[in-house]
């Protein structure tokens, strides 16, 4: 009797063991599933679509596999991506390039995040490029180029490096040739390159919003109604134009414009219409109460941000650092012709042999980081713009400039 319970019980079991082993089987783990898509949106200078493209594809090869990569383009301008951005940010790029200026309301405004590896994005960039993307010491976005800032494309057929010193002895030489010296008007980017030496101030007050400007000065030893009287002389002659960078490079292309005032991404461009003709220096003195004044410049830096409303902030920030690697800082300078802020590839011998950016380092002795709030922009153009055009209306210049303080100085 025993003997039979011993083998029931043992029968028993093996049921239940083989039943074990049944759902063990069931549980199997599931086939491995499809990478998850992601979609990025990438907002950029409209001449950098090619080059962007090229780091997309290079991105993308990268991290194969990981996931199902869908990156759009779309031009924006560099200048003015805080207002697109700040205007939707739910709605703005994952990605987007932008003016180091506009850093602090991007961040105030919640539109960045401090980047999680800053400390090895400061060891890569160049100090000025780290400065110029901080906050407080905080570090908001990746540094792209070291190199916004303007200087003189010249062309070596009608021009002398001596005569490149002088605005005045420029125009005279370009008025015998009937060819054209040229520079945005329209821009108060430009236009403070009359204002930036002479004593004359525009900067951000303590609320880092509102400006003060001291450009209609009547005390200082250079007044504003001397720089006015300067730029009228200069639109006076028949060999000046002002015209936007656009209208720049067709004269360029054309023939009828022989130099002109603008930056480093209009590199290539140029050379490729002037040849071994092409020409880079700082920019030139121009005469102002009888005495020769060195043009001031604004500088900075182009920046790469992530938006801190991307539904993919982590694949949003590995791309904005694939875009801004040693490699393909680059390829920039190479496709752009474009500064590195890298400090590897800015020390490379490539880079370190551009006029372009020979040119620019001259120039940074007499330039200005960028720090202007946004009431700085339409004053200034308004009053250049009528300089430009001989003061039609006979204004009084000294109204004009109060005009121009009252506006930038709004609050």
């Amino acid at each position: 009797m025993k003997k039979n319970y011993f083998f029931l019980l043992l029968s028993l079991c093996v049921l239940l063991l083989t039943a074990a082993c049944g759902e063990q089987e069931a549980d199997a783990p599931p086939a491995e599933t499809a990478p998850s898509t992601v979609s990025l949106t990438v907002w950029g200078a409209e001449e950098d679509e090619a080059l962007l493209q090229e780091i997309f594809s290079s991105f993308q090869a990268h991290y194969a596999g990981e996931a199902d990569f869908q990156i759009s383009f779309q031009a924006q301008s560099e200048s003015h991506c805080k207002d697109a951005m700040l205007g939707d940010l739910e709605g703005g790029a994952d990605v987007f390039a932008f003016a180091d200026d506009q850093v602090a309301a991007l961040a105030a405004a919640g539109g960045l995040d401090p980047i999680g590896n800053a400390a090895d994005i400061r060891a890569a960039n160049l100090s000025a490029a780290v400065d110029a993307a901080s906050v407080a010491g905080e570090l908001y976005a990746y540094p792209l180029t070291a190199d916004n800032g303007y200087f003189l494309y010249y062309n070596k057929a009608y021009f002398s490096e001596e005569d490149v010193e002088s605005l005045e002895r420029m125009l005279a030489v370009a008025e015998e040739a009937e060819r054209l010296v040229v520079m945005d008007w329209t821009s108060a980017w430009y236009v403070y390159a009359f204002f930036g030496n002479t004593g004359l101030e525009i900067g951000l007050n303590e609320d880092g919003l509102t400006n003060y400007c001291t450009w209609n000065s009547t005390e200082n030893s250079i007044r504003g109604v001397d720089v006015a009287q300067a730029m009228l002389s200069i639109s006076a002659s028949p060999a000046f134009a002002s015209m936007t960078d656009a209208a720049f490079m067709e004269g360029v292309r054309d023939g009828s414009v022989i130099a002109g005032i603008s930056g480093v991404w209009n590199a290539v461009a140029v050379e490729e219409a002037w040849g071994r003709n092409t020409g880079a220096a700082k920019l030139p003195t121009f005469t102002c109460k009888g005495r020769q004044v060195q043009m001031a410049s604004f500088s900075g830096c182009k920046l790469i941000g992530v938006n801190a409303y991307s539904k993919h902030p982590e694949w949003a920030a590995r791309l904005a650092e694939w875009i801004t690697n040693e490699s393909n800082q680059r390829l920039r300078f190479q496709m752009r012709g474009q500064g590195p802020a890298n400090t590897s590839a800015a020390n490379s011998q490539e880079v370190q042999a551009s006029p372009a950016i020979a040119a620019l380092l001259a120039q940074s002795e007499f330039s200005q980081l960028q720090r202007v709030g946004g009431k700085f922009w339409d004053p200034v153009a308004e009053f250049a713009g009528s300089m430009a055009e001989g003061n039609p209306s006979g204004a009084s210049l000294q109204a004009q400039l109060d005009r121009l303080v009252e506006g930038v100085t709004a609050r």
